[in-house]
């Protein structure tokens, strides 16, 4: 890495100002494309045939006058007549019409949205609470306990053969089947 202390700096800042000057630097051969030609100086006589000829200049540039109908019909052209600015009201009236038409509807829109959020997250609310009564039941309830007290105190007892019936399903009927069937003990 080079050294940058207050001499390097110096030399490279003088280097630098005799490159901005037009100086040669090695490897560098490429000629200035658009360089200015000096100026002519000027003598006392150029000066005194400039004032001469100052007068004609200021006689050139004045305006000069134009016709009437020139003049009309640059009015013309500059202004905007009665049915134009008829017509840029209304189209700025049905602009305004139609951008406050808009900002009303998206509100509308925002808010049925913020209902639908509230909704649905009542909705699984609800949902996780009722899932978690049916655990609570479903838990409280003990089938051995239900099967004694069923054949014990109400005499209840298995069918027996003679008592079951069977019957065919018609091929396009179905059950829903949630839980497996358990299986009866004799």
């Amino acid at each position: 890495m080079e050294r940058t202390n207050r001499a390097v700096t110096s030399r490279k800042s003088r280097t630098n100002a005799r490159n901005a000057r037009g100086m040669y630097v090695d490897g560098n051969t490429a000629r200035r494309l658009q360089e200015v030609p000096e100026r002519p100086r000027r003598t006392a006589a150029t000066q005194n045939a400039r004032r001469v000829r100052e007068p004609d200049r200021q006689a050139v540039s004045r305006p000069r006058q134009l016709s009437r109908e020139a003049q009309r019909n640059r009015a013309k052209a500059m202004s905007m007549g009665r049915g134009f600015v008829v017509f840029l009201a209304v189209v700025s009236v049905a602009v305004l019409f139609c951008c406050v038409n808009y900002l009303q509807l998206k509100s509308e829109l925002t808010g049925k949205m913020k209902t639908v959020a509230s909704l649905e997250s009542e909705l699984s609310q609800i949902k996780e609470e009722n899932n978690a009564y049916e655990s609570q039941v479903t838990s409280d309830v003990d089938l051995n306990t239900i099967k004694k007290l069923a054949i014990g105190r109400l005499g209840m007892n298995y069918p027996t053969d003679d008592q079951k019936k069977t019957y065919s399903m018609p091929s396009n009927s179905y059950v829903r089947q949630y839980q497996d069937v358990p299986e009866t003990k004799r």
